[in-house]
């Protein structure tokens, strides 16, 4: 549906496999706190019924995804530790125009830039990782995340016009990718 601007080399991949017990607790602690997002959407839009729906369905794959990570943790000896401040994260939220459209606009399109760089990622330790089930599990994981980029932008169009859409998602594509090609590689997901 649409391409990030900013291509993360493949040697953000060997960053997170060197140091691979590092990024499952952030990986763990993105899954939570994307099952938080869509949860508070539903609590901020109780009357926007495709969202609400939308929201149910993501809340609970993403607390899916949290639960394989942290078997994965829990299998290699790892604790969970507590949650962390992300910098990609803090930087993207701050485009967040004021206004309640452009603010539930702007809250659909950065998820769906979000999900498609978990989606790049994802397929980028998937690809690195060797033959097994952490491949299997990254590859899968990829793949929603793909489809949640969709799906943000298929409700973005739902709620506002195609245009308007497209143009802001042109706009914040070109501050995420600015925003990725200045932090630094680490065994994180941003």
């Amino acid at each position: 549906m649409f391409e990030l601007k900013y291509k993360t080399p493949a040697e953000w991949a060997q960053v997170v496999l060197s140091d691979f017990d590092a990024f499952l607790i952030d990986h763990a602690a993105a899954e939570k706190k994307a099952s938080g997002m869509a949860m508070s959407l539903i609590s901020h839009y109780p009357n926007r019924k495709s969202l609400v729906r939308a929201m149910a369905d993501l809340a609970i794959e993403e607390l899916i995804h949290f639960k394989q990570v942290l078997k994965l943790i829990q299998t290699r000896g790892v604790e969970l530790g507590p949650d962390s401040k992300d910098a990609y994260i803090h930087q993207i939220r701050a485009i967040f125009r004021k206004g309640s459209d452009v603010f539930f606009l702007d809250r659909l399109i950065v998820a769906a830039v979000i999900e498609a760089r978990g989606y790049e990622r994802f397929s980028l330790v998937g690809e690195a990782l060797p033959e097994g089930k952490d491949k299997d599990l990254y590859s899968t994981i990829a793949k929603s995340e793909e489809k949640h980029k969709n799906l943000f932008i298929e409700l973005a169009y739902e709620y506002f016009d195609k245009t308007e859409v497209d143009l802001r998602l042109d706009e914040v594509l070109s501050i995420e990718a600015d925003i990725c090609s200045k932090l630094p590689f680490r065994p994180a997901l941003h």
